[in-house]
């Protein structure tokens, strides 16, 4: 059995009649063959059986007819309005449900909430069957593969590549969306509404005084609605505990650690010492939590696993919706991940609720910068009254914009204005909120492009009470295509067929190869020679590369006084009341620190703006955050060994040249996943030098009280930088150390890999003898492979 066929069963709703399927080993192709006799004895009952085969005559018809289908399609959405495509998505939806509707109600209104779902999506028809067409040639494919692994003998040598080059077709990509915003702006109503899950995330008049994160991402494992409660360490919670003697009563710190006790103790915590306070009998209802376990939550609905989560999330002893629990667990918390069943949305995609960072917990502080430096995207929520104005919305992309920029992978940052309520106004408001906030982004266009910044309007709650809306007036649909097309299942379809088909032709080519000894080694030595002056291209660029960083940070270092200066005008701030609090929790938290009103406070970037200033603009130009942009000024993406013009002169080894040309392709998007994840460590390495630098300037500031502690503590901090400005050259050295790594990573893995295939490809003839006939699966995946390849460039074309 194969994923399209328990896709396809649980869409239809027929999920327990899975494990019969799997059974009786029906995989995408014999679906398709399936006989009244064969199916009414894989469905013994007649409701079940009924609705079976109703979708496969759906089904098989669908596919018969779909080419033509999409070209009546385009006509008729290119020659109509809006209104009409609308009505005709919604015509299908309506048809498609009445297919299942013998099915009993899970809803107040009488529909099945996959239906709700499907109708809330309004994915065009076209797109829906492309969609469905790409799952039954991926699902194909990966039978095909999976066949040959298992008859192919590992121990002989081109056997062992054959089998781990199938193992590498599988590609787990996931896009991590990011959300912002402070407490009360509506993520959580926000999340809810876009995956169309209104009980899922607790949202409402409950106290949010919590610094959990909390990721949404799809359930491929069961049709339960789980989660999984990562925790801090015990040792962590016992330093937490330790640390209320250091705060003063009524600084914010000391609010919130009272927060955290009362939530998770009670007012037992007031007469006992933290030894007391780490006893096991506190944590006997969270024996995770001693154990340095993970907490698993499963329940079949989605208010019952939000429910249950509440004391893992948010809350206190005293709630306003009058919810109450002998202890909340919360401040326990470092992470939470809830997994739904049946979302498409979130098949390639995870949505991350982000708390404010700062926190007092390194661990916290930690997950949190590696998740922010991961996100894809960035989605930044303010409520539409206040849009332009929200402090923190702001603070949050100034102080992050190196990690989501050139410290991070972020392509697209989104400003979502919710609360978008119905009111005969809503239009020209929506409209004004959008200018403002646009107006806004413009004075923070030197450290993000406007090319992927975009402003949205919604209403969660109008949304989700189902009510026929606009688009332009609520945009949540939107987010929603955003998001489906960030999923982009094609690519993965496309990935998979070229990876397979290149590896089926290197075991037909190695099998039947007509190419003598002689030949073969001619073909390898092009290729060989090829691959020396492709490999001195990469080199050249790399090395220019680090030449142009070096000059850039030289002057970088030179100009550290600006950095020393914004340090002074951040400590001048002396004279301000609250100012020494303020202080106290920078130094206490090694530098970072976030206020009550929003202010996103970080020493260690403003002393590292010197070297980051200095060299933004050109990492932005060598390491684009859109891959397909072309790290190096491309010249990763233009490596080739020309395999195209060989195999015209070289026909009697053209398969084993299909092969070397997808290996190409693979190691390419390799290089870029490498080149990613190592440009997040060089960009950031400036910043962590600089931090580790002052960590002991911030250990000796927290031992400062009494008469005029602020003037001393200001003075340490003062003297500590001016006596270590060798730190800037340190952290320029550390920088160029990494990009050399990365070079060497880089050049290394080009040259081993392809090396490796052109060996294995043209030099094992003698070794494939053994290797089975794939003359027939050859065949399938070429067609499956010429027709995802038509699909892409028609849509490079129309774009």
């Amino acid at each position: 059995m194969d994923d399209f066929v328990r896709n396809t069963l649980f869409k239809w709703g027929l999920a327990e009649w899975v494990e019969k399927f799997k059974d009786e080993e029906i995989n995408a192709q014999s679906l398709y063959y399936l006989d009244d006799r064969e199916i009414d004895n894989l469905i013994t009952k007649a409701g079940p059986r009924v609705i079976f085969k109703n979708n496969l005559k759906r089904l098989k018809g669908k596919q018969e007819h779909a080419e033509a289908a999409d070209v009546v399609q385009e006509e008729q959405s290119s020659n109509q309005g809006p209104t009409v495509f609308f009505q005709q998505c919604e015509q299908e939806h309506e048809e498609a449900a009445d297919v299942v509707q013998v099915l009993p109600s899970t809803s107040s209104k009488g529909k099945r909430k996959s239906d709700l779902q499907a109708e809330s999506l309004k994915c065009s028809p076209a797109a829906k069957r492309r969609c469905d067409s790409d799952t039954k040639i991926l699902s194909e494919v990966k039978s095909i593969m999976k066949q040959i692994k298992d008859d192919i003998n590992d121990k002989e040598e081109l056997g062992a590549f054959i089998k781990n080059k199938i193992s590498d077709l599988e590609i787990d990509k996931r896009e991590l969306v990011g959300v912002f915003g402070r407490s009360g702006a509506g993520k959580s109503s926000l999340i809810n509404a876009i995956i169309d899950e209104k009980n899922l995330l607790p949202t409402g008049s409950i106290s949010a005084c919590t610094s959990v994160m909390i990721k949404v991402e799809a359930n491929t494992r069961s049709l339960k609605y789980e989660a999984e409660i990562e925790f801090i360490k015990k040792e962590e919670w016992h330093d937490e505990l330790w640390s209320l003697k250091t705060y003063k009563k009524g600084d914010d710190d000391y609010r919130d650690m009272v927060k955290k006790l009362s939530a998770l103790y009670g007012e037992e915590w007031r007469d006992k010492s933290p030894k007391n306070l780490i006893e096991p009998k506190y944590f006997k209802n969270i024996p995770e939590f001693l154990a340095s376990k993970r907490k698993s939550l499963s329940c079949d609905t989605a208010q019952e696993l939000s429910q249950k989560l509440r004391i893992y999330t948010k809350g206190g002893p005293k709630q306003e919706d009058g919810y109450t629990a002998p202890q909340w667990f919360w401040p326990l918390v470092k992470s939470v991940t809830v997994r739904v069943p049946h979302n498409e949305l979130l098949q390639h995609v995870t949505l991350v609720d982000l708390p404010g960072n700062g926190d007092r917990n390194k661990s916290r502080n930690e997950m949190w910068k590696q998740i922010v430096v991961d996100c894809s995207t960035v989605w930044i929520v303010a409520e539409i009254t206040r849009a332009a104005s929200e402090v923190e919305a702001w603070e949050i992309l100034k102080s992050a914009h190196g990690l989501i920029g050139n410290g991070g992978q972020c392509q697209q940052i989104h400003f979502i204005c919710t609360k978008s309520d119905p009111a005969d106004d809503r239009v020209p408001k929506n409209k004004e909120a959008k200018e403002e906030v646009m107006n806004e982004f413009q004075e923070l266009s030197e450290q993000f492009s406007d090319k992927g910044f975009k402003v949205f309007t919604v209403s969660a709650d109008e949304f989700l009470k189902r009510k026929r809306v606009k688009e332009d007036d609520n945009e949540i649909p939107k987010l929603q295509d955003f998001l489906q097309n960030l999923n982009d299942c094609h690519s993965e379809t496309v990935n998979y067929v070229n990876g397979a088909y290149g590896i089926l032709s290197l075991i037909e080519g190695a099998r039947c190869s007509k190419a003598g000894v002689g030949k073969a080694d001619d073909v390898c030595k092009v290729l060989e020679k090829n691959m020396r002056e492709q490999l001195d291209q990469v080199k050249r660029a790399v090395d220019e590369a680090m030449k142009d960083f070096e000059q850039c940070l030289t002057e970088g270092v030179k100009n550290s006084k600006t950095s020393e200066e914004k340090l002074k005008f951040f400590l001048d701030r002396d004279q301000e009341p609250s100012f020494f609090k303020t202080l106290e929790a920078v130094v206490w938290k090694y530098g970072i620190h976030q206020t009550k009103k929003g202010e996103q406070i970080n020493l260690n970037t403003v002393l590292a703006s010197c070297l980051t200033d200095s060299i933004d603009e050109e990492f932005r130009k060598t390491f684009p955050n859109d891959v397909k942009g072309g790290s190096f000024n491309g010249v990763i993406s233009r490596f080739s060994l020309d395999t195209k013009s060989l195999i015209q002169k070289y026909q009697d080894v053209k398969l084993q040249l299909i092969f070397l040309q997808t290996e190409e392709d693979k190691i390419k998007a390799k290089l870029n996943k490498i080149i990613l994840k190592g440009k997040k460590i060089i960009y950031n390495s400036l910043t962590e030098t600089i931090e580790k630098n002052m960590k002991k300037c911030y250990e000796d500031a927290r031992k400062i009280s009494g008469t005029d502690a602020l003037k001393k503590m200001r003075k340490t901090i003062e003297t500590h930088v001016s006596s270590n400005r060798n730190m800037y050259e340190d952290a320029k050295k550390t920088m160029m150390k990494k990009m050399n790594i990365l070079m060497t990573i880089i050049c290394k893995e080009l040259e081993e890999t392809m090396d490796h295939s052109i060996k294995h490809s043209l030099k094992a003839s003698a070794l494939s003898e053994s290797l089975p006939d794939v003359s027939e699966h050859l065949e399938t995946v070429q067609q499956h492979y010429s027709e995802v390849k038509r699909s892409q460039e028609g849509e490079m074309t129309s774009q």
